[in-house]
């Protein structure tokens, strides 16, 4: 009888602990969703791209003497290029909060709200840093805004929905949960993004990461995988892109904190010399001359503990921070000097305005690699170059940068980009390399070749290896 008691008591505390958990899990997000997709806009732009349309109807093969001499014939054509992206309505007069990457070069921006009605939108303000931008449309109309919630508050296993245009499908819903926090990706200065499992795809750039309450607590920006989604994307923190978007409204730039100086990790090794108990802080590796950071004292060798009263745990934390906070603002900053912790009083200083950041948006010069089986040189295909040539966003390759007369590729040009080989992408130096070995191990020897030419006309060709 008391082990039908026990095992009575056992089953009563599982069925208390399964309700609990279907009381936490949402039976349906469809009165969530239809009271925010008004808010929730997509977003279409377009740009004139100008291209040199072949006047005969074959092509010359590369290399021919006839495709230089009848190229002055083509004519420039010019043909309107759109991108999609999604976005949302935080003012009732039309304010719209989307990635910059959206609206980038963008000529004429149409904002479609509900599905249905569409309007004209300008750029109020644009921030490449932290990719975000701030449209207006141009209308009378009231419409309804979304707010901000804290993205502080926001935990690993917390549900939210994405509302977005993936795709170009428009009005498009999904769910799941925050995965992880603090990511870093490497595609900007400033990261800390909130990992999501709601399938965010093309299109959905810009877009909002909503929590259960209805409120934005990131901005989705970027997915894992170039095919689609994988379970795997990422927004900007609400907490952090406030305060871009407040800069952005108020002033249409930013106005980001600057101290000056030029940080790394502090490893194992260098804590332990520096007697720091445990690896923590930013180590200063240099300071910029005339900097807020050279006349409060900062040397070289400092590590950075503490910043405004805020610890830092690890270098990556310290750039968001000093940004985040107003300029000419006087900090208190804590640092580790032999063996010592000192307070340093600094004033901040203007991050776009300092010659630091000058420095940094110097267009610094490409690594040139050798290709010694065919004799030729070549760099990675940049951003730049896909801008300057108006190419795919996503084209990969290597652009060449030299031929020597006696290269089995003589006939192609400076410029030209190689874009696959045996029919596969390129995407490094080392991946083009691997496909050339490859194929003089073949018997044929022989490997096929796709190149953009210099008016980015798509060319196959064979090459014979030696």
């Amino acid at each position: 009888m008391k082990k039908i008691k026990t095992l009575f008591i056992a089953f009563l505390l599982t069925g208390v602990s399964l309700l609990a958990k279907a009381e936490n899990t949402p039976s349906s997000f469809a009165d969530l969703a239809e009271k925010l997709m008004p808010s929730v806009v997509n977003i279409s732009t377009t740009q004139t791209v100008v291209t040199n349309v072949n006047p005969f109807p074959f092509e010359f093969p590369p290399g021919s003497p006839f495709e230089d001499m009848f190229k002055e014939f083509g004519t420039p054509q010019k043909r309107k290029a759109s991108a999609l992206g999604s976005g949302f309505i935080i003012d009732q007069k039309g304010i719209v909060i989307t990635n910059n990457h959206v609206i980038k070069g963008a000529e004429d921006i149409v904002v479609r709200v509900d599905g249905d009605k569409e309007y004209k939108a300008k750029i109020i303000g644009a921030d490449p840093l932290s990719d975000l931008a701030v449209l207006q449309i141009d209308s009378k109309d009231k419409f309804i805004p979304v707010k901000f919630g804290d993205s502080d508050k926001a935990r690993i296993g917390d549900w939210v929905i994405a509302i977005g245009n993936p795709f170009g499908l428009g009005g498009t819903v999904t769910s799941g949960i925050i995965s992880a926090r603090n990511r870093s990706l490497g595609l900007s200065r400033y990261e800390d993004f909130i990992q999501t499992d709601a399938s965010i795809n093309v299109g959905n750039s810009g877009g909002p990461l909503f929590d259960m309450n209805g409120d934005v607590i990131g901005i989705n920006t970027a997915i894992l995988g170039q095919s689609g989604s994988i379970g795997i994307g990422f927004s900007i923190p609400s907490n952090s892109a406030k305060k871009v978007i407040d800069q952005l409204i108020k002033f249409g730039e930013t106005k980001r904190g600057w101290l000056g100086v030029r940080i790394q990790y502090v490893t194992k090794e260098i804590a332990e010399v520096e007697k720091l108990g445990k690896p923590r802080g930013a180590l200063v590796a240099s300071v910029a001359e005339n900097s807020p950071s050279s006349k409060a004292g900062i040397q070289a060798g400092d590590i950075i503990l503490e910043f405004n009263g805020i610890e830092i745990k690890e270098m990556k934390e310290l750039p968001k921070i000093v940004a985040q906070t107003e300029v000419g603002r006087l900090v208190e900053v804590k640092v580790w000097r032999n063996k010592k912790q000192l307070t340093k009083k600094i004033k901040l200083g203007r991050l776009e305005t300092s010659k630091d950041f000058k420095v940094e948006k110097k267009k610094i010069d490409p690594k040139i690699f050798e290709i010694k089986k065919l004799k030729i040189s070549v760099r990675l295909l940049t951003q730049e170059d896909i801008e300057i040539r108006k190419l795919s966003k996503n084209l990969t390759g290597l652009v060449i940068t030299k031929i020597a007369n006696d290269s089995p590729v003589n006939y192609l040009k400076v410029n030209n980009i190689i874009v696959e080989a045996q029919k596969k992408k390129i995407n490094s130096v080392d991946r083009f390399e691997e496909i050339i070995d490859n194929t003089l191990k073949s018997i044929e020897k022989t490997i096929l070749i796709a190149i953009y030419n210099n008016q980015n006309q798509r060319r196959y060709i064979g090459v014979k290896l030696d």
